[in-house]
Protein backbone atom coordinates (compact mmCIF):
# COMPACT_ATOMS: atom_id res chain seq x y z
CA UNK A 1 0.00 0.00 0.00
CA UNK A 2 0.90 3.50 -0.29
CA UNK A 3 1.43 5.87 2.84
CA UNK A 4 -1.16 8.45 2.46
CA UNK A 5 -0.49 9.80 5.80
CA UNK A 6 -0.69 13.53 5.86
CA UNK A 7 2.24 15.98 7.09
CA UNK A 8 0.55 19.33 7.38
CA UNK A 9 3.39 21.55 7.35
CA UNK A 10 4.34 20.14 4.43
CA UNK A 11 1.09 20.21 3.00
CA UNK A 12 1.02 23.78 3.85
CA UNK A 13 4.23 24.73 1.96
CA UNK A 14 3.39 22.82 -0.94
CA UNK A 15 -0.25 24.45 -1.27
CA UNK A 16 1.51 27.59 -1.17
CA UNK A 17 3.73 26.89 -3.66
CA UNK A 18 0.83 25.66 -5.89
CA UNK A 19 -0.98 28.98 -5.24
CA UNK A 20 2.39 31.00 -6.48
CA UNK A 21 3.31 29.15 -9.22
CA UNK A 22 -0.55 28.70 -10.47
CA UNK A 23 -0.55 24.86 -10.07
CA UNK A 24 -3.57 23.14 -10.33
CA UNK A 25 -2.89 18.84 -10.69
CA UNK A 26 -4.90 16.99 -12.64
CA UNK A 27 -6.36 13.47 -11.32
CA UNK A 28 -5.55 9.82 -12.26
CA UNK A 29 -9.12 9.91 -13.94
CA UNK A 30 -8.85 12.78 -15.92
CA UNK A 31 -5.84 11.21 -17.31
CA UNK A 32 -7.41 8.22 -18.23
CA UNK A 33 -11.07 10.42 -19.28
CA UNK A 34 -8.83 13.78 -20.24
CA UNK A 35 -12.34 15.12 -22.14
CA UNK A 36 -13.42 15.66 -18.52
CA UNK A 37 -10.80 18.38 -18.49
CA UNK A 38 -12.11 21.53 -17.30
CA UNK A 39 -12.77 23.78 -20.55
CA UNK A 40 -10.95 26.43 -19.24
CA UNK A 41 -7.77 24.36 -18.89
CA UNK A 42 -8.35 23.37 -22.66
CA UNK A 43 -8.77 26.73 -23.51
CA UNK A 44 -5.17 27.73 -21.77
CA UNK A 45 -3.20 24.42 -23.78
CA UNK A 46 -4.28 25.83 -26.77
CA UNK A 47 -1.04 28.10 -26.75
CA UNK A 48 1.05 25.53 -25.51
CA UNK A 49 3.91 23.54 -26.47
CA UNK A 50 4.25 20.02 -25.75
CA UNK A 51 7.33 20.15 -23.95
CA UNK A 52 7.38 23.64 -22.84
CA UNK A 53 8.22 24.15 -18.85
CA UNK A 54 4.02 25.00 -18.19
CA UNK A 55 2.03 23.64 -15.29
CA UNK A 56 -0.21 23.43 -17.99
CA UNK A 57 1.02 20.23 -19.02
CA UNK A 58 0.49 18.48 -16.21
CA UNK A 59 -2.60 17.96 -18.17
CA UNK A 60 -1.15 16.55 -21.11
CA UNK A 61 0.41 13.15 -18.71
CA UNK A 62 -2.26 10.82 -20.89
CA UNK A 63 -2.19 8.39 -23.11
CA UNK A 64 -4.76 10.53 -25.59
CA UNK A 65 -2.72 13.75 -26.25
CA UNK A 66 -3.48 15.22 -30.29
CA UNK A 67 -0.41 14.19 -31.91
CA UNK A 68 1.13 18.02 -32.15
CA UNK A 69 3.95 19.51 -30.80
CA UNK A 70 1.87 22.64 -29.32
CA UNK A 71 -1.74 23.69 -28.41
CA UNK A 72 -2.65 19.80 -29.00
CA UNK A 73 -6.11 18.90 -26.72
CA UNK A 74 -7.21 15.38 -26.83
CA UNK A 75 -8.30 12.57 -28.82
CA UNK A 76 -10.96 9.55 -28.03
CA UNK A 77 -8.44 6.74 -28.76
CA UNK A 78 -4.89 7.25 -27.46
CA UNK A 79 -1.77 7.55 -30.16
CA UNK A 80 -1.00 4.00 -31.68
CA UNK A 81 0.94 2.56 -34.56
CA UNK A 82 -0.31 -1.12 -35.64
CA UNK A 83 2.37 -2.94 -37.84
CA UNK A 84 1.69 -4.79 -40.70
CA UNK A 85 2.67 -8.25 -41.35
CA UNK A 86 5.13 -7.34 -44.48
CA UNK A 87 6.90 -5.52 -41.82
CA UNK A 88 6.71 -8.03 -38.76
CA UNK A 89 6.46 -11.16 -40.92
CA UNK A 90 3.45 -12.64 -38.50
CA UNK A 91 -0.24 -13.00 -39.46
CA UNK A 92 -1.14 -11.22 -36.44
CA UNK A 93 -1.74 -7.65 -35.50
CA UNK A 94 0.57 -5.76 -33.05
CA UNK A 95 0.18 -2.44 -32.21
CA UNK A 96 1.86 -0.09 -29.90
CA UNK A 97 0.90 2.72 -28.24
CA UNK A 98 2.88 6.14 -28.48
CA UNK A 99 5.03 7.70 -25.93
CA UNK A 100 6.22 10.64 -28.20
CA UNK A 101 3.36 12.74 -27.22
CA UNK A 102 3.53 13.08 -23.78
CA UNK A 103 5.62 16.38 -21.99
CA UNK A 104 9.18 15.22 -22.65
CA UNK A 105 8.07 12.96 -25.24
CA UNK A 106 8.05 9.96 -23.43
CA UNK A 107 5.49 8.01 -21.20
CA UNK A 108 7.73 7.87 -17.88
CA UNK A 109 6.63 11.48 -17.45
CA UNK A 110 3.19 9.56 -16.11
CA UNK A 111 5.25 7.32 -13.97
CA UNK A 112 7.21 9.88 -12.13
CA UNK A 113 3.81 11.75 -11.83
CA UNK A 114 2.26 8.56 -9.79
CA UNK A 115 4.99 8.52 -7.49
CA UNK A 116 5.60 12.30 -6.95
CA UNK A 117 2.10 13.02 -6.70
CA UNK A 118 1.02 10.89 -3.38
CA UNK A 119 3.70 12.50 -1.40
CA UNK A 120 3.18 15.97 -3.03
CA UNK A 121 -0.17 15.84 -1.80
CA UNK A 122 0.11 14.25 1.46
CA UNK A 123 2.99 16.97 2.60
CA UNK A 124 5.43 13.75 2.95
CA UNK A 125 7.57 15.81 -0.15
CA UNK A 126 8.13 19.65 1.11
CA UNK A 127 8.90 21.70 -1.96
CA UNK A 128 10.24 24.20 0.35
CA UNK A 129 12.62 21.46 1.95
CA UNK A 130 13.47 18.57 -0.53
CA UNK A 131 14.93 17.92 -3.56
CA UNK A 132 13.48 15.43 -5.21
CA UNK A 133 15.87 12.47 -6.74
CA UNK A 134 15.07 9.86 -10.01
CA UNK A 135 16.86 7.25 -10.00
CA UNK A 136 16.92 5.67 -13.04
CA UNK A 137 18.11 4.61 -16.70
CA UNK A 138 17.34 7.87 -18.12
CA UNK A 139 13.81 8.37 -19.36
CA UNK A 140 12.38 8.48 -15.69
CA UNK A 141 15.05 10.64 -14.16
CA UNK A 142 13.73 12.87 -17.70
CA UNK A 143 9.62 12.71 -16.47
CA UNK A 144 10.68 13.40 -12.67
CA UNK A 145 13.19 16.30 -13.58
CA UNK A 146 10.33 17.55 -15.60
CA UNK A 147 7.61 17.30 -13.33
CA UNK A 148 9.53 18.54 -10.65
CA UNK A 149 10.34 21.80 -12.41
CA UNK A 150 6.45 22.44 -13.46
CA UNK A 151 5.74 21.85 -9.52
CA UNK A 152 8.58 24.47 -8.54
CA UNK A 153 10.61 21.61 -6.77
CA UNK A 154 14.36 20.92 -7.56
CA UNK A 155 15.05 17.82 -9.34
CA UNK A 156 18.29 15.49 -9.24
CA UNK A 157 18.72 12.85 -11.69
CA UNK A 158 20.66 9.78 -11.75
CA UNK A 159 21.65 8.18 -14.72
CA UNK A 160 24.20 5.72 -16.45
CA UNK A 161 26.82 7.50 -17.43
CA UNK A 162 26.69 5.56 -20.95
CA UNK A 163 23.41 6.64 -21.63
CA UNK A 164 22.60 8.63 -25.12
CA UNK A 165 24.50 12.39 -25.10
CA UNK A 166 20.75 14.20 -25.85
CA UNK A 167 19.93 12.67 -22.29
CA UNK A 168 22.46 14.74 -20.26
CA UNK A 169 21.73 18.02 -23.02
CA UNK A 170 18.05 18.24 -22.10
CA UNK A 171 18.40 17.34 -18.06
CA UNK A 172 21.05 20.13 -18.06
CA UNK A 173 18.90 22.70 -20.16
CA UNK A 174 16.05 22.07 -17.69
CA UNK A 175 17.89 22.82 -14.78
CA UNK A 176 17.82 19.55 -13.06
CA UNK A 177 21.32 18.04 -10.77
CA UNK A 178 23.06 15.66 -12.85
CA UNK A 179 24.43 12.32 -11.39
CA UNK A 180 26.26 10.11 -14.01
CA UNK A 181 26.55 6.79 -12.24
CA UNK A 182 29.26 3.71 -13.54
CA UNK A 183 28.39 1.86 -16.69
CA UNK A 184 25.66 1.54 -18.88
CA UNK A 185 21.77 0.65 -18.52
CA UNK A 186 22.30 -2.47 -16.69
CA UNK A 187 23.84 -1.28 -14.13
CA UNK A 188 21.46 -0.60 -11.84
CA UNK A 189 23.24 -1.50 -8.87
CA UNK A 190 25.42 1.12 -8.92
CA UNK A 191 22.18 4.24 -9.40
CA UNK A 192 20.97 2.50 -6.05
CA UNK A 193 24.39 2.89 -3.95
CA UNK A 194 24.34 6.41 -5.28
CA UNK A 195 20.44 6.76 -3.80
CA UNK A 196 21.37 5.22 -0.88
CA UNK A 197 24.22 7.78 0.02
CA UNK A 198 22.24 10.63 -0.91
CA UNK A 199 19.91 9.55 1.57
CA UNK A 200 22.15 10.25 4.58
CA UNK A 201 21.57 13.96 3.69
CA UNK A 202 17.26 15.01 4.81
CA UNK A 203 17.77 17.44 1.81
CA UNK A 204 16.62 14.44 -0.77
CA UNK A 205 13.82 12.61 -1.01
CA UNK A 206 14.14 9.28 -3.42
CA UNK A 207 11.76 8.66 -5.97
CA UNK A 208 13.04 4.90 -6.62
CA UNK A 209 10.82 3.86 -9.70
CA UNK A 210 12.30 0.33 -9.17
CA UNK A 211 9.88 -0.12 -5.73
CA UNK A 212 7.77 3.47 -5.52
CA UNK A 213 4.43 1.49 -5.81
CA UNK A 214 2.59 4.97 -7.45
CA UNK A 215 4.90 3.45 -10.53
CA UNK A 216 2.16 0.18 -10.92
CA UNK A 217 -0.76 2.43 -10.06
CA UNK A 218 -0.39 4.97 -12.34
CA UNK A 219 0.56 2.53 -15.23
CA UNK A 220 -2.81 0.20 -14.32
CA UNK A 221 -4.85 2.65 -13.93
CA UNK A 222 -3.88 5.06 -17.15
CA UNK A 223 -1.97 2.61 -19.17
CA UNK A 224 -3.56 -0.12 -18.73
CA UNK A 225 -7.19 1.35 -19.73
CA UNK A 226 -5.51 3.09 -22.41
CA UNK A 227 -4.69 0.06 -23.94
CA UNK A 228 -7.84 -1.52 -24.02
CA UNK A 229 -9.26 1.47 -24.84
CA UNK A 230 -7.35 0.99 -28.45
CA UNK A 231 -8.18 -2.60 -28.97
CA UNK A 232 -11.69 -1.52 -28.43
CA UNK A 233 -11.65 0.78 -31.25
CA UNK A 234 -9.85 -1.60 -33.95
CA UNK A 235 -11.16 -4.65 -32.51
CA UNK A 236 -13.03 -6.78 -36.01
CA UNK A 237 -15.95 -9.12 -35.17
CA UNK A 238 -14.03 -12.22 -33.84
CA UNK A 239 -10.83 -10.61 -32.70
CA UNK A 240 -8.93 -11.43 -29.65
CA UNK A 241 -7.00 -9.66 -27.64
CA UNK A 242 -4.05 -12.58 -27.08
CA UNK A 243 -0.96 -10.74 -25.38
CA UNK A 244 0.71 -7.92 -24.68
CA UNK A 245 4.65 -7.93 -23.96
CA UNK A 246 6.84 -4.94 -22.42
CA UNK A 247 10.34 -4.73 -21.47
CA UNK A 248 11.06 -4.78 -17.94
CA UNK A 249 12.27 -1.85 -16.89
CA UNK A 250 11.47 -0.65 -13.37
CA UNK A 251 8.43 -3.24 -14.40
CA UNK A 252 5.30 -0.14 -14.23
CA UNK A 253 4.58 -1.28 -17.49
CA UNK A 254 4.03 -3.97 -16.84
CA UNK A 255 1.36 -3.39 -14.53
CA UNK A 256 -0.94 -2.16 -17.47
CA UNK A 257 -0.43 -5.83 -18.42
CA UNK A 258 -2.47 -6.72 -14.80
CA UNK A 259 -5.51 -4.47 -16.00
CA UNK A 260 -5.31 -6.16 -19.24
CA UNK A 261 -5.50 -9.64 -18.00
CA UNK A 262 -8.74 -8.85 -15.80
CA UNK A 263 -10.68 -6.72 -19.02
CA UNK A 264 -9.33 -9.64 -21.10
CA UNK A 265 -9.13 -13.21 -19.12
CA UNK A 266 -7.32 -15.37 -22.21
CA UNK A 267 -4.59 -12.55 -22.44
CA UNK A 268 -0.65 -13.73 -22.26
CA UNK A 269 1.67 -11.16 -20.65
CA UNK A 270 5.30 -11.44 -21.67
CA UNK A 271 8.15 -9.21 -19.72
CA UNK A 272 11.10 -8.65 -21.90
CA UNK A 273 14.90 -7.78 -21.43
CA UNK A 274 17.99 -8.12 -22.83
CA UNK A 275 19.85 -11.06 -24.12
CA UNK A 276 23.14 -9.93 -23.18
CA UNK A 277 21.57 -9.42 -19.63
CA UNK A 278 19.36 -11.88 -19.34
CA UNK A 279 18.60 -11.81 -15.38
CA UNK A 280 14.95 -13.12 -15.85
CA UNK A 281 15.46 -15.98 -18.27
CA UNK A 282 18.67 -17.48 -16.77
CA UNK A 283 19.48 -15.49 -13.59
CA UNK A 284 22.03 -13.57 -16.15
CA UNK A 285 23.96 -10.58 -16.51
CA UNK A 286 25.85 -8.29 -18.61
CA UNK A 287 26.19 -5.00 -20.22
CA UNK A 288 23.54 -3.97 -23.44
CA UNK A 289 22.22 -1.58 -25.36
CA UNK A 290 18.69 -1.48 -25.27
CA UNK A 291 18.73 1.68 -23.18
CA UNK A 292 15.69 2.51 -20.71
CA UNK A 293 15.45 -0.55 -19.37
CA UNK A 294 17.48 -1.66 -16.09
CA UNK A 295 18.81 -5.34 -15.34
CA UNK A 296 20.23 -7.35 -12.97
CA UNK A 297 18.00 -7.20 -10.67
CA UNK A 298 14.18 -8.03 -10.36
CA UNK A 299 12.34 -4.84 -9.36
CA UNK A 300 10.38 -4.62 -6.33
CA UNK A 301 6.75 -3.90 -8.23
CA UNK A 302 7.41 -6.42 -10.44
CA UNK A 303 4.22 -8.52 -9.79
CA UNK A 304 5.94 -11.85 -11.51
CA UNK A 305 2.96 -14.13 -10.29
CA UNK A 306 0.87 -12.63 -13.02
CA UNK A 307 3.63 -12.92 -15.92
CA UNK A 308 3.20 -15.68 -18.43
CA UNK A 309 6.25 -15.77 -20.83
CA UNK A 310 9.78 -14.22 -20.42
CA UNK A 311 11.24 -12.89 -23.98
CA UNK A 312 15.07 -11.99 -24.73
CA UNK A 313 15.89 -9.52 -27.05
CA UNK A 314 19.43 -9.30 -28.88
CA UNK A 315 19.97 -5.75 -28.16
CA UNK A 316 22.12 -5.95 -32.02
CA UNK A 317 18.28 -6.51 -33.33
CA UNK A 318 17.30 -3.49 -31.79
CA UNK A 319 19.92 -1.41 -32.91
CA UNK A 320 19.57 -2.39 -36.27
CA UNK A 321 16.66 -1.38 -36.62
CA UNK A 322 16.97 1.78 -34.95
CA UNK A 323 19.00 2.73 -38.38
CA UNK A 324 16.15 1.05 -40.62
CA UNK A 325 13.87 2.78 -39.16
CA UNK A 326 15.29 6.75 -39.37
CA UNK A 327 17.50 6.81 -42.53
CA UNK A 328 17.17 7.69 -46.12
CA UNK A 329 18.22 4.60 -47.27
CA UNK A 330 16.12 2.62 -44.63
CA UNK A 331 13.21 4.22 -45.22
CA UNK A 332 13.60 3.69 -49.31
CA UNK A 333 13.69 0.04 -48.99
CA UNK A 334 10.75 0.28 -47.04
CA UNK A 335 8.54 2.49 -49.32
CA UNK A 336 10.45 0.86 -52.16
CA UNK A 337 10.39 -2.83 -51.16
CA UNK A 338 7.62 -3.35 -48.68
CA UNK A 339 5.66 -0.78 -49.89
CA UNK A 340 5.01 1.06 -47.02
CA UNK A 341 2.92 4.17 -47.30
CA UNK A 342 4.97 7.70 -46.03
CA UNK A 343 2.57 8.29 -42.90
CA UNK A 344 3.31 4.82 -41.74
CA UNK A 345 7.57 5.40 -42.39
CA UNK A 346 7.03 8.10 -40.57
CA UNK A 347 5.60 7.04 -37.63
CA UNK A 348 7.97 4.28 -37.58
CA UNK A 349 10.70 7.27 -36.36
CA UNK A 350 8.51 7.47 -33.05
CA UNK A 351 10.31 3.90 -32.08
CA UNK A 352 12.67 4.28 -29.43
CA UNK A 353 14.89 1.60 -28.82
CA UNK A 354 13.12 0.35 -26.11
CA UNK A 355 9.83 0.57 -27.96
CA UNK A 356 11.95 -1.30 -30.86
CA UNK A 357 12.81 -4.11 -28.64
CA UNK A 358 9.05 -4.33 -27.32
CA UNK A 359 7.47 -4.68 -30.50
CA UNK A 360 10.42 -7.65 -30.98
CA UNK A 361 8.81 -9.53 -27.89
CA UNK A 362 5.45 -9.15 -29.47
CA UNK A 363 6.40 -10.94 -32.44
CA UNK A 364 8.36 -13.51 -30.62
CA UNK A 365 5.44 -14.30 -28.95
CA UNK A 366 3.20 -14.63 -31.85
CA UNK A 367 5.29 -16.87 -33.88
CA UNK A 368 5.47 -18.75 -30.26
CA UNK A 369 1.51 -19.17 -29.94
CA UNK A 370 1.18 -19.27 -33.45
CA UNK A 371 -0.93 -16.08 -33.37
CA UNK A 372 -3.53 -15.68 -36.32
CA UNK A 373 -4.95 -12.65 -37.91
CA UNK A 374 -7.61 -12.89 -35.40
CA UNK A 375 -5.38 -11.99 -32.82
CA UNK A 376 -4.04 -8.51 -31.73
CA UNK A 377 -0.82 -8.35 -29.05
CA UNK A 378 -0.31 -4.84 -27.30
CA UNK A 379 2.36 -3.01 -26.03
CA UNK A 380 3.88 0.74 -25.84
CA UNK A 381 6.36 2.96 -27.18
CA UNK A 382 8.54 4.47 -24.65
CA UNK A 383 9.77 6.98 -26.18
CA UNK A 384 11.21 7.98 -29.88
CA UNK A 385 14.40 8.39 -31.85
CA UNK A 386 15.10 11.86 -30.87
CA UNK A 387 16.70 10.57 -27.59
CA UNK A 388 18.56 8.58 -30.16
CA UNK A 389 20.35 10.48 -33.11
CA UNK A 390 24.36 9.99 -31.66
CA UNK A 391 23.58 6.39 -31.65
CA UNK A 392 22.95 6.25 -34.95
CA UNK A 393 25.87 8.26 -35.87
CA UNK A 394 27.77 5.74 -33.98
CA UNK A 395 25.92 2.95 -35.86
CA UNK A 396 27.28 4.35 -39.23
CA UNK A 397 30.88 4.91 -37.92
CA UNK A 398 30.79 1.48 -37.03
CA UNK A 399 29.21 -0.03 -39.84
CA UNK A 400 29.82 2.62 -42.75
CA UNK A 401 27.50 4.48 -44.67
CA UNK A 402 23.76 2.56 -44.79
CA UNK A 403 22.56 1.22 -48.06
CA UNK A 404 18.93 -0.32 -49.59
CA UNK A 405 20.82 -3.46 -49.72
CA UNK A 406 21.90 -3.39 -46.27
CA UNK A 407 18.67 -2.11 -45.31
CA UNK A 408 16.89 -5.27 -46.77
CA UNK A 409 19.83 -7.33 -44.65
CA UNK A 410 18.73 -5.48 -41.61
CA UNK A 411 15.02 -6.17 -42.19
CA UNK A 412 15.43 -9.92 -43.04
CA UNK A 413 18.18 -10.81 -40.09
CA UNK A 414 16.53 -8.44 -37.43
CA UNK A 415 12.98 -8.80 -37.38
CA UNK A 416 11.81 -11.28 -40.25
CA UNK A 417 14.30 -13.48 -38.92
CA UNK A 418 13.88 -13.86 -35.11
CA UNK A 419 12.67 -17.45 -33.94
CA UNK A 420 11.04 -18.23 -30.76
CA UNK A 421 14.95 -19.33 -28.79
CA UNK A 422 15.87 -17.05 -25.74
CA UNK A 423 12.49 -17.48 -24.30
CA UNK A 424 10.43 -19.24 -21.68
CA UNK A 425 6.66 -19.85 -21.07
CA UNK A 426 6.28 -20.09 -17.49
CA UNK A 427 5.03 -21.96 -15.27
CA UNK A 428 3.93 -21.10 -11.66
CA UNK A 429 7.09 -22.61 -10.04
CA UNK A 430 9.37 -20.31 -12.97
CA UNK A 431 7.23 -17.48 -11.53
CA UNK A 432 8.23 -17.90 -7.77
CA UNK A 433 11.93 -18.45 -8.66
CA UNK A 434 11.84 -15.36 -10.35
CA UNK A 435 10.13 -13.50 -7.62
CA UNK A 436 12.71 -14.94 -5.38
CA UNK A 437 15.59 -13.55 -6.72
CA UNK A 438 13.72 -10.38 -5.73
CA UNK A 439 15.34 -11.31 -2.24
CA UNK A 440 19.03 -10.80 -2.70
CA UNK A 441 18.32 -6.90 -3.67
CA UNK A 442 15.17 -5.84 -1.85
CA UNK A 443 16.24 -7.80 1.71
CA UNK A 444 19.88 -8.21 1.77
CA UNK A 445 20.67 -4.54 0.12
CA UNK A 446 17.48 -2.87 -0.03
CA UNK A 447 15.81 -2.56 3.80
CA UNK A 448 12.80 -4.34 2.71
CA UNK A 449 11.71 -7.79 4.74
CA UNK A 450 11.13 -10.84 3.98
CA UNK A 451 7.56 -10.38 5.29
CA UNK A 452 6.85 -8.10 2.96
CA UNK A 453 7.85 -10.01 0.14
CA UNK A 454 6.19 -12.95 1.06
CA UNK A 455 2.97 -10.43 0.74
CA UNK A 456 3.72 -9.46 -2.99
CA UNK A 457 3.66 -13.51 -3.86
CA UNK A 458 0.82 -14.78 -1.45
CA UNK A 459 -1.15 -11.59 -0.55
CA UNK A 460 -1.83 -10.14 -3.74
CA UNK A 461 -5.23 -8.88 -2.43
CA UNK A 462 -3.83 -6.28 0.01
CA UNK A 463 -0.61 -5.77 -1.86
CA UNK A 464 -1.16 -5.59 -5.68
CA UNK A 465 -5.27 -4.94 -5.88
CA UNK A 466 -5.01 -2.40 -3.33
CA UNK A 467 -2.36 -0.61 -4.28
CA UNK A 468 -4.35 -0.36 -7.95
CA UNK A 469 -7.29 0.62 -5.96
CA UNK A 470 -5.46 3.57 -4.62
CA UNK A 471 -5.81 5.67 -7.68
CA UNK A 472 -9.82 6.69 -6.00
CA UNK A 473 -8.04 8.10 -2.56
CA UNK A 474 -5.36 9.78 -4.08
CA UNK A 475 -7.24 11.53 -6.36
CA UNK A 476 -9.41 12.73 -3.69
CA UNK A 477 -6.58 13.71 -1.95
CA UNK A 478 -5.42 15.71 -4.88
CA UNK A 479 -9.40 17.59 -5.30
CA UNK A 480 -8.92 18.25 -1.40
CA UNK A 481 -5.54 20.15 -2.37
CA UNK A 482 -6.70 21.99 -5.70
CA UNK A 483 -9.23 23.58 -3.65
CA UNK A 484 -7.39 25.11 -1.06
Amino acid sequence: MIDLSKNMTGLRNNIEKARENGIIIPTIYQMQHPETIPEEIQEKLKTVGLWDVNPLNLFRITWKNEPKETGGLYQKTPNYIEFPPELTGVPCRIVAMVGKWFPTGCHKVGASFGCLAPRLVTGQFDVKKHKAVWPSTGNYCRGGAFNSRLLGAQGVAILPAEMSRERFDWLHSIGAEVIATPGCESNVKEIFDKTNELKQDPQYMIFNQFEEMGNPLWHYNVTGNALADVFEAIRRPGDRFAGACFTSGSAGTLSAGDRLKELYPNLKLGVGEALQCPTILNNGFGGHRIEGIGDKHIPWIHNVKNTDMAIAIDDEDSQRLLRLFNTPEGQAYLKEELHLDDELIEKLTWLGISGIANVLCCIKMAKYYELTERDVVGTVLTDSAVMYGSRIEELNEMYGAYTQVAAMLDHQLHMLGLKTDNMQELTYQDRKRIHNLKYYTWVEQQGKTAEELDALWYDTENTWDAVHAQAKELDELIREFNQF
